[in-house]
């Protein structure tokens, strides 16, 4: 009897080391893009960094475009630039490789990738809520 015990606690122990390394950290990348583009070019930039996330088994759970914006100090001799934030799950591996991505990319000319604590993530998911509850309200 007690070496059923034993095996069950290893087997519940080892299922939940599992679902550990398995479960996907919610994060959170801003990016400012260089000014000259154009509308479709900009999409086109998001476009690619939003399929990276996926094709590399990430979900993407939220996008903004935050437009274009002044700078608090000029950037490769640029002073606005198109910002635009995405919140996504995604394993941690996946950061890296995004964040290449961003450095080859000569349209984008800064950006930050930050990991979400539980707390960022309830109080992005009810800013969301309380958001289109009053897009409803405005509907109505």
């Amino acid at each position: 009897m007690a070496v059923i015990q034993k095996l069950s606690t290893f087997a519940l122990d080892f299922l939940e080391t599992k679902k550990l390394i398995y479960m996907l950290n919610q994060y959170e990348t801003v990016f400012i893009a260089t000014p000259v583009l154009s509308e479709s070019q900009m999409k086109e930039a998001v476009s690619k960094f939003k399929k990276y996330i996926t094709d590399n088994k990430g979900e993407v759970v939220h996008e903004e475009d935050w437009g274009l914006k002044k700078l608090a100090y000029p950037i490769q001799k640029k002073s606005t630039g198109f910002y635009h934030l995405i919140e996504f799950r995604a394993e941690p591996q996946v950061i890296a490789g995004l964040e290449t991505e961003y450095r080859r990319d000569e349209r984008i000319i800064r950006f930050l990738t930050m990991k979400m604590e539980k707390y960022a993530v309830a109080y992005s998911e009810k800013k969301r809520a309380r958001k289109s509850a009053e897009l409803n309200q405005e509907d109505e």
